[in-house]
């Protein structure tokens, strides 16, 4: 048996005695030697029945311990989990973000250049010829970072 088996079965422990012990403290309790003649091979039952209650409330808080443990456990489980879906949620929106800021550089870089070659085809003037070799110059310097 692998260690979560041998956990999960010693989760069962303090249940499983508890209902024992129950079923002990009712068997001396509220039976005689006459009967069952078991109970007379023991001396006294009501002592031995105040024993096996006060051994039934202390499994009973251990079992109460292991309980909220173990709902701490899966609260913190199911916490981390929504943080971290809270993390990549967050990490998307800021790549599309960055994603679509880039996408509008480009086409602000695209749109300056097509208005800078409209300028040059209508006036070839050295003006326009000298902001057309600008945008070309910005396109040729950060065209892959667009």
């Amino acid at each position: 048996m692998n260690g979560q088996a041998w956990l999960n079965l010693l989760a069962l422990v303090p249940g499983t005695g508890l209902t024992v012990l129950t079923i002990a403290i009712a068997f001396l309790r509220f039976y005689d030697a006459q009967d069952f003649s078991l109970l007379g091979l023991i001396a006294q039952p009501r002592l031995w029945s105040n024993r096996l209650t006060v051994a039934a409330l202390v499994v009973a808080l251990v079992n109460l311990g292991i309980e909220w443990d173990r709902r701490n456990q899966e609260t913190d489980r199911l916490a981390e989990e929504e943080q971290r879906r809270t993390e990549d949620s967050a990490r998307a929106a800021a790549e599309g973000a960055e994603e679509r800021e880039r996408a509008a550089r480009r086409a602000r870089v695209e749109a300056r250049c097509r208005a800078a070659q409209i300028r040059f085809q209508l006036d070839p003037s050295e003006v326009n010829r000298q902001a057309l070799a600008t945008v070309l110059a910005i396109l040729d310097k950060y065209g892959e970072t667009l």
